[in-house]
């Protein structure tokens, strides 16, 4: 199970905690990721995707799943966020 954002590719980052001594040990700092339904109005249907919360307000800010995928890069996004793109690219054209 891979701790990745499916939308923004967001993962793990290193650090350092660091205690009152200034004493030093590496740690992992972990993506807040959720299990969502997104709603895609082209496809009539839910989504399930496991994206980080940042993910979901960008989702929201840009007007819902199918518009953001259209923005998204495809590097970014995982397998089954790049087959949900180009279902919906595909109903979208076929609707037009």
């Amino acid at each position: 199970m891979s701790r990745r954002c499916e939308l923004t590719g967001k993962g793990p980052m290193t650090g350092n905690n660091v205690s009152h001594a200034k004493n030093r040990t590496r740690r992992r700092f972990l993506p807040n990721l959720n299990d969502v339904t997104l709603q895609s109005e082209t496809l009539g249907r839910g989504v399930k995707l496991k994206i980080s919360a940042a993910a979901l307000r960008s989702v929201d800010h840009r007007g819902g799943l199918d518009a953001f995928l259209a923005k998204a890069k495809d590097e970014e996004l995982s397998a089954t966020a790049l087959k949900v793109k180009k279902e919906i690219a595909k109903a979208q054209a076929a609707e037009a």
